[in-house]
């Protein structure tokens, strides 16, 4: 997923299909801890952050935010590009879309 251009905000939220069961039980749990809420509302606000951003929003230990950030990398719905030496995140508009529509179609 780290892609030149993955961090670049789009405002339009693309139009994707409902994911497979499987795909929303990761991204529903991947959710249901409310530190990965508080992460995504602070990567939303902000567009994007480094790593230490989000360290200093949540008052959390780097190691544990980063678990937190992994977490919801790999369940698709942040991105990450490398930037030098530090890791830059942001919401994945896709990702979020999908799992939006996942929920709508239960």
């Amino acid at each position: 997923m780290n892609s030149p251009e993955c961090c670049d905000v789009d405002a339009t939220s693309p139009v994707v299909e409902a994911p497979d069961d499987d795909t929303l039980a990761v991204m529903a749990k991947a959710i249901a801890h409310p530190t990965r809420v508080r992460i995504l509302r602070v990567l939303d606000a902000h567009r994007t952050c480094v790593t230490g951003d989000v360290v200093a929003e949540l008052a959390l230990a780097q190691s544990t935010v980063s678990e937190h950030l992994r977490i919801l990398r790999e369940a698709g719905l942040i991105q990450s590009e490398i930037e030098g030496p530090r890791t830059r995140y942001c919401v994945s508009a896709t990702g979020l879309a999908a799992l939006k529509a996942g929920v709508a179609a239960l």
